[in-house]
């Protein structure tokens, strides 16, 4: 893995620090639209991690395979990355 290491392993422990939040307050009964928002931030997290992940996937494997006329391979992969993300 080529991304900052250091920032998706700090984003992924707040991510699961929100989850376990969110647990606490299912088990707690708290109101809904505040479950809701804290699952909204915890998404917005995970988003913002995967992003990490796939730019820096991008900018070295893919600009790798490009370099090393294995690129269809790579493009498959990315556009396979998309089509989940656009489900």
């Amino acid at each position: 893995m080529k991304a900052d290491k250091t920032k998706v392993m700090r984003l992924l422990k707040t991510a699961r620090g929100q989850v376990d939040g969110i647990i606490k307050m299912v088990e707690d009964d708290r109101y809904c639209v505040d479950i809701s928002y804290q699952l909204l931030a915890a998404q917005s997290l995970l988003k913002k991690v995967n992003k990490e992940i796939i730019g820096a996937h991008m900018k070295h494997c893919v600009h790798d395979a490009i370099n090393n006329d294995d690129a269809d391979k790579k493009i498959d992969e990315m556009i396979s990355i998309i089509d989940e993300l656009m489900k």
